[in-house]
């Protein structure tokens, strides 16, 4: 039986001014849960949107999932540095992410692997790498080596066939050559992060 990844939720946001010390920077990272089924086209989904395309965003980066078991972690990271003042829970897109899924995990997920779902196909590209934007958002400066060392980046996806896709779905994974999984690419890249 083929491995399957369920949407927990679809998330989207729009492009807003962050204050990160004494900088004005423009982000989208602060994505939130949209009901319904949500159009997905080459680019991404409708309503969201990217503010620095050199990282996030284009054919390769179109939608960026993360795995919904993660966030215990990052509540766990936040509560310890006392960034979070009720250890109230995340909200799913807090991460940045597009859809918060269930079911499958970094070291189960490769580059080249598609998911197709009822109404598209999305291919695996890449990890996610963390950034000083991640750092600022998640409320400590170590949010990005935290990630580095946990192998919790989650994956960006490119749109083979545009359509839609609504919490709730599941998605059938289709193994593509299996050459190198996301946690692999994705620790060859921040081995440094890890001394």
């Amino acid at each position: 039986m083929a491995p399957t990844l369920q949407v927990h939720s679809v998330n989207v946001g729009t492009a807003q001014h962050l204050r990160i010390g004494e900088r004005k920077i423009l982000t989208a990272i602060g994505k939130s849960s949209t009901p319904g089924p949500v159009a997905v086209g080459r680019l991404g989904l409708a309503g969201d949107e990217q503010a620095d395309l050199s990282v996030h965003g284009s054919l390769d980066k179109a939608v960026y999932a993360y795995p919904a078991v993660h966030y215990a972690f990052w509540q766990t990271q936040r509560r310890e540095r006392g960034v979070s003042l009720f250890d109230e829970p995340l909200p799913p897109g807090f991460l940045g992410e597009n859809l918060t899924v269930e079911g499958l995990l970094e070291q189960d997920v490769y580059v080249g692997d598609r998911l197709h779902f009822p109404e598209c196909v999305l291919r695996v590209t890449a990890p996610r790498e963390p950034c000083y934007k991640f750092n600022a958002v998640m409320g400590f400066a170590q949010a990005g080596r935290a990630m580095a060392i946990a192998g919790c980046c989650g994956w960006y996806l490119a749109v083979e066939q545009p359509g839609s896709i609504a919490a709730g779905q599941t998605a059938t994974l289709v193994p593509g050559q299996r050459g190198l999984s996301i946690a692999q690419a994705f620790s060859g890249k921040f081995a440094k992060h890890a001394r």
